[in-house]
């Protein structure tokens, strides 16, 4: 929700008022922004440049977009495009305009039985090989980002990857191609009308473009140099290799769009030829005694056979040697032992045995340190591949806090690599980066350097500066390489693009820059930025904020799975204000703004936040964002609130109670009055009391059932005749006591009865609770900030539970997930298992499957996901049904507890995706978690139940 105020767009220039109103006749409210929060949150991206974007506009469409382009060139206001921000470079940030493109831009098609595949520029590159798997094939491009990437900046960064190499990158592989110019003008080069068109609108554009190559083709120096900058990784400047590679003028314009970081046009729609994806695989940490040994290796290999091999200095891999699951000898490695990693891949096992014994061959005559060994089982070799993976993410985690984590991205000839590598670490050491890394993709010679670095102090500039400029001179003048291979050129090496190309290469990469964007409003200042000193300005800090977010390098890469992503704040965007609100807070600085930070924040970064964790899942740093959340409603605590709390706490029994006699009656009258009038009067409700009141859906519950064992103590329902019954506690979660079946749900037993019903079958001695009804995990008061009420109803219950389990001998099952994953974290003196778990680890063989015939839909609740369940979730569900559907797209739920009632938009967000996922003939779906069922439920049009309702249905003794 924007909470612009007329005063912010008075504050904005002349120019972008005009902007301002023009472009609100075409994008709603709610996705246009120039408001202090929303621009500082989207202003930050994964580089070590902050540049605050006056207007943010989130387009969804390509008429939008060229709307936009329109208004920009009548202005005269720059615009930046940017998909998920996790470039480095600085391409990606802008003080004038920024158009957003994540949440929206998912269209995708395959052709020609996977050979080509169409994307537009919001899929992730993950999400594109995963619609490429049944075709054994994938897109090229394959960046150490690719899970969070998108294909609109891994084109416009022409960005490669560990096994791409140069022959497989965009630039090799774009078939076809949709791009909005910046006068507004649309080219699909795949269509013939649309390209005659465009050459004869644009004969004097075209013409420039003609003039351009012929120049070069007529200059053999230029087209030599042009080769020879090619043969390796090269996104410095402009793609120049275009003009000397095509003579069709739509060829070149089509590839001189690839690397040109939204400096030309807007990609609106990208078609790839796939390669293939090998299923076999092998792979080798081979460690050498010194990094000059290792680089000789890498000398000895080539594409033809091996698909990668990762240089890790002994820096890199100390970075990594204590994470879980890494090898033990890396603890005992000399001082300048080197690795490399090495993966070959084949059609068939043969095969791969092949070229393991080439590998072996070719690199014999060079000493290791451990004999070569390679492995072909999934497990160990993504092992192997964890370490590499993990290295610049380690090294955010133990930086100093406050300082930014800078990577760098040179190529050199491979034939230079080994005296390269030494004469860079040379220069790190000269300049005092001893605590530098260095680490890539060898078998192209290219190289990442990473380092820490505290902008915040001035005196750090001139030491930064130095090495840049002798890297440069290093990198260019003495190996004749490449100063950026992958990462894009963008504002950091936009002032060394002379230096590399020399300055006819320059002055022509200056005039194509002009023939397509002649008022330079198309991300103005990177690649061609004339400022020598450009790359120094707009550094970012990074400060402190609290320790749970601290560490965040602002990678990104928790956006993807984050619940909120398309409707207020990402994680890494809660981080970035809540690190200008402490700022501001330690300097005293513009106390307005930080008021109206603090403010505006509310509903946006708190509200709205699911604290569902997930983005610990997909943080290389595994930061909790959620539990950062968590803590700024602790802070804002009140006497008031404590005491409502804990009174809440103290009569557990009664709450329940009411909740089921107050669900029982809304249910009741729902009966009575029928859906249509029930929504109407309870929406009419909601806007009157100013949405104070909870919003009903047709899903809504009516009261639960507290089981009733005529004994607490250990009871034999059925043994099947075995002499040792399984003995186990049931604890149903208030949430399954208080909630019971909707008036749509396809089995309309209460989810004890079912439970119960599973745990018969199964031949279990069932334990029950004494006072059962007024306990509680604690997680509702968790949730909401109230520690000390959670931790004291969970000792409560674990306490119960101990006692019952024979003093945690017996293992003990909650029928609710989330409830279960905080007990888990919580209470460690017992053995705890959700229903999903138990059924797996338990259940199997105790029982009779027979397999259904039905499609059905599975959801693994964000609880379940980070209790890694996901499988055992899958093989009991498929135990039960022939089909079982997991959506790959949708992530937690968003019902949170009871935000789906208060905070609907949240839950209807975050599964906007779901319906058109689930094919026609699915018409039941399953989880674990009563109230994400009921948000499921109403998004999808089917019944969600537990899944404990199907493994019920599906199962009789055996």
């Amino acid at each position: 929700m924007s909470q612009v105020l007329l005063e912010d767009i008075a504050r904005l220039p002349k120019p972008f008022q005009d902007f301002w109103e023009r472009v609100s006749h075409c994008i709603p409210v709610n996705r246009r922004f120039c408001d202090p929060l929303y621009t500082l949150a989207y202003g930050i991206d994964a580089s070590f440049y902050r540049l605050i974007p006056k207007i943010v506009l989130k387009a969804r469409t390509p008429e939008e977009i060229t709307k936009i382009l329109r208004a920009s060139q009548e202005y005269k206001v720059p615009v930046t495009f940017r998909t998920a921000g996790t470039s480095l470079s600085g391409q990606a940030v802008t003080d004038s305009v920024l158009v957003v493109l994540q949440g929206a831009w998912r269209g995708h098609s395959i052709l020609d039985e996977g050979e080509k595949i169409v994307l537009e520029p919001g899929i992730v590159g993950a999400e594109a090989n995963r619609f490429l798997t049944q075709y054994a094939r994938k897109i090229g491009p394959d960046p150490a980002s690719i899970d969070h990437a998108m294909i609109g900046g891994m084109a416009a960064n022409n960005a490669s990857g560990m096994c791409c190499g140069t022959a497989d990158n965009s630039y090799k592989t774009v078939a076809e191609m949709k791009i909005i110019f910046g006068d507004g003008t649309m080219l699909d080069t795949g269509n013939l009308k649309s390209c005659s068109d465009f050459l004869n609108s644009k004969a004097e554009w075209v013409s420039k473009i003609s003039e351009i190559r012929d120049e070069i083709m007529s200059d053999p120096q230029l087209v030599e140099l042009i080769h020879r900058k090619y043969k390796i990784k090269n996104t410095t400047g402009y793609s120049l290799n275009a003009f000397v590679d095509f003579t069709d003028p739509i060829e070149i314009i089509k590839h001189l769009m690839i690397g040109s970081e939204g400096t030309l046009g807007f990609i609106s729609e990208i078609t790839y030829n796939t390669v293939i994806e090998h299923a076999h695989k092998a792979s080798a940490l081979i460690i050498y005694a010194d990094m000059e040994q290792a680089c000789l290796a890498v000398q000895k290999l080539d594409r033809e056979t091996v698909s990668a091999a990762e240089l890790m200095d002994r820096i890199s891999l100390k970075t990594m040697e204590d994470k879980p699951g890494m090898p033990e000898y890396l603890k005992a490695l000399s001082p300048t032992a080197t690795a490399l990693l090495i993966e070959v891949r084949g059609a068939d096992h043969e095969f791969l045995e092949q070229k393991i014994k080439q590998v072996a061959d070719l690199l014999k005559e060079i000493p290791t340190v451990f004999p070569i060994s390679f492995t072909a089982v999934k497990a160990e070799y993504e092992n192997l591949w964890n370490i590499r993976k993990g290295i610049f993410p380690a090294v955010g985690a133990i930086r100093e806090l406050g300082t930014g984590v800078i990577i760098e991205d040179v190529a050199f000839p491979k034939e230079n690599l080994a005296e390269a590598t030494l004469a860079l670490r040379e220069i790190l050491d000269k300049y005092a980066y001893p605590d530098a890394i260095i680490y890539g993709h060898a078998l192209d010679g290219n190289l990442h350097f990473v380092f820490t670095q505290d902008f915040g102090h001035s005196e750090d500039l001139p030491r930064y500066e130095g090495l840049m400029r002798d890297v440069s001179d290093l990198v260019v003048s003495r190996f004749g390489g490449s100063l950026k291979a992958e990462h894009g050129t963008g504002r950091n090496m936009a002032p060394f693009v002379e230096q590399e190309w020399g300055k006819k290469a320059y002055i022509l990469m200056k005039r194509l820059k002009a023939a397509f964007d002649p008022e330079n409003l198309l991300n103005p200042g990177v690649i061609i930025n004339d400022d020598p000193h450009s790359y120094l300005e707009n550094l970012k800090n990074m400060p402190q904020a609290h320790k749970i977010i601290d560490t965040c390098t602002n990678c990104g890469f928790c956006q993807n799975i984050c619940t909120s992503k398309n409707l207020t704040l990402t994680p890494r965007q809660r981080i970035v204000i809540q690190r200008e609100i402490q700022e501001l807070k330690r300097t005293g600085q513009e106390p307005e703004r930080l008021s109206r930070l603090e403010k505006d924040f509310d509903y946006p970064g708190n509200k709205t936040c699911a604290v569902d964790g997930l983005c610990a899942t997909t943080c290389p740093l595994g930061i909790n964002t959620g539990d950062y959340v968590k803590f700024l409603r602790s802070q804002s605590v009140t006497p008031t609130t404590r005491w409502v709390a804990e009174s809440l706490a103290n009569h557990m029994g009664g709450v329940t109670s009411v909740m089921r006699l107050g669900l029982g009656v809304v249910n009741g009258a729902h009966g009575l009055l029928g859906t249509k009038l029930m929504e109407s009067l309870t929406q009419g409700a909601r806007k009157i009391s100013g949405n104070a009141i909870p919003l009903w859906n047709p899903w809504m519950p009516k009261g639960g059932k507290v089981p009733f064992l005529k004994e607490h103590k250990a009871k034999t329902l059925h043994t099947n005749g075995s002499s040792s019954p399984l003995k186990v506690v049931y604890f149903p979660s208030c949430i399954s006591r208080s909630m019971g079946t909707a008036k749509n749900d396809r089995d309309q037993r209460a989810l004890s009865e079912a439970m119960l019903s599973v745990l018969t079958k199964a031949g279990c001695e069932v334990i029950s609770l004494p006072k059962m009804n007024g306990l509680c995990c604690g997680m509702p008061w968790e949730s909401k900030g109230f520690f000390e009420t959670a931790d004291r109803k969970s000792k409560e219950l674990e306490e119960a539970l101990f006692a019952a389990s024979g003093e945690g001998s017996y293992p003990v099952l909650c029928d609710t997930s989330p409830c279960l994953y905080r007990m888990k974290r919580v209470m460690h003196s017992l053995k705890l298992y959700e229903p999903v778990e138990f059924i797996y680890d338990f259940l199997l063989d105790r029982l009779a499957f027979t397999q259904s015939k039905e499609t059905i839909a599975l959801h693994v609740t964000c609880s379940s996901i980070k209790m890694n369940l996901k499988e055992k979730f899958y093989t009991v569900a498929h135990a039960c049904a022939e089909e079982v559907i997991m959506p790959e797209d949708v992530h937690c739920c968003g019902f949170a507890g009871d935000r789906g009632f208060t905070f609907p938009e949240l839950n209807r967000s975050a599964l906007a995706a779901l319906k058109e996922t689930l094919p026609d003939n699915c018409r039941a779906g399953y989880s674990n978690s009563r109230t994400c069922e009921i948000g499921l439920s109403l998004h999808s049009g089917i019944s969600y139940q537990s899944i404990v309702y199907l493994v019920d249905k599906c199962t009789k003794s055996i």
